[in-house]
């Protein structure tokens, strides 16, 4: 398959229909849910799903991180720059999902499963509060067998740059050191996130695994600390952290490691493998009214960080495309972007 300009950026993790509705005490009771947590549904979870479509106007979004990254990257990006990898059913769950995705503009390729249902998130909204409730579905399910499928593997060999969302280490290890080999091989970059601090705590052998082929690694400063003490690097300083991270042994020595690690409102933190100085860059202010949900935040600056990456900007211009993605989707509700769409100006 020729090289297009068409999905530049691959993407892969673990798709899941986000079901977000404004709730009450009565509704957390109903299920046993506390006001602020994410938790795995249990057996007496999964009848949320229904009654937040049935009974609560609810807001269908496109959910799963690294898909609220890839829908990210495309909102700066030209038309068709991304293509999204993933694990979903044959259900009412999946036709809503390709709905919600189509409408931004994304191309999704996922492994159909005609027996699990697709994965959903329940999320019920009590004022500041956000209780998240997850079954994974069939993005649990998702195998090798799928991303060598010779239409699929085109899509890998034409795209420019590779996207991993760290949950997807608890489904389909191989699937990722395929996609890292492909990188290193073909010089592509290839942009991991920690994702989350258990990541980094008990699925520390796939994560290790794939870490010579990190050109970019990025996490929170949680999943740094988690990484630093589950690895024995006895680092506390964040600056430190990325240090180590960036100077990891390396596979393809013609590109240098980035470690970034993002801190909320406190600078974002760049270190460059081999270089002395670990910059740091101040997040865009916002005024606190106009915040309305911080949560998928990092999934946006991961998004608008690819887009720097994918487009051949410099470093410090892909981070600061990455912070002004987080501004505009914590002023939405849930991992969102504003429509009409605006475009990237440096600030």
């Amino acid at each position: 398959m020729a090289a297009t300009k068409d999905y530049r950026l691959l993407c892969l993790e673990n798709p899941l229909l986000d079901i977000q509705a404004f709730g009450d005490e009565a509704l957390l009771e109903k299920y046993g849910l506390k006001p602020n947590d994410a938790i795995l549904a249990e057996e007496k979870h999964l009848p949320i799903y229904e009654d937040l479509l049935n009974n609560y106007d609810a807001k269908l979004i496109a959910g799963g991180a690294a898909q609220n990254t890839a829908r990210g990257a495309q909102y700066i990006l030209a038309p068709n720059s991304v293509v999204y990898l993933g694990g979903a059913g044959d259900d009412k769950y999946a036709a809503i999902l390709r709905d919600a995705v189509k409408q931004v503009g994304l191309r999704v390729e996922y492994r159909v499963d005609p027996k699990i249902p697709t994965g959903r998130c329940g999320v019920v909204i009590t004022g500041h509060n956000r209780s998240m409730v997850t079954e994974l579905g069939a993005a649990n399910h998702y195998d090798l067998e799928h991303l060598k499928r010779p239409d699929i593997w085109a899509l890998v060999e034409n795209a420019e740059a590779y996207y991993v969302g760290g949950y997807h280490f608890t489904v389909c290890p191989p699937a990722i050191q395929e996609l890292a080999k492909q990188a290193a091989e073909k010089n592509k970059p290839f942009i991991l996130s920690l994702s989350a601090p258990f990541i980094c705590q008990f699925f520390k052998e796939p994560l290790d695994a794939s870490a010579p082929y990190w050109d970019y690694v990025i996490g929170n400063e949680g999943e740094a600390a988690a990484y630093s003490e589950s690895h024995g690097l006895g680092l506390t300083d964040v600056k430190e952290i990325a240090k180590a991270l960036a100077n990891l042994p390396k596979i393809n020595t013609q590109r240098k490691r980035v470690a970034i690690i993002t801190q909320g409102t406190e600078p974002t933190v760049v270190a460059i493998q081999g270089e002395d100085e670990v910059k740091e860059y101040p997040v865009h202010e916002l005024a606190k009214e106009l915040i309305n949900d911080t949560n998928g935040a990092g999934d946006a600056f991961a998004g608008g960080f690819c887009a720097g990456i994918v487009d051949g900007h410099p470093l410090d211009e892909a981070v600061n495309m990455g912070q002004w993605l987080a501004r505009l989707s914590i002023q939405e509700l849930g991992p969102s972007y504003p429509f009409p769409k605006q475009t990237y100006s440096r600030q």
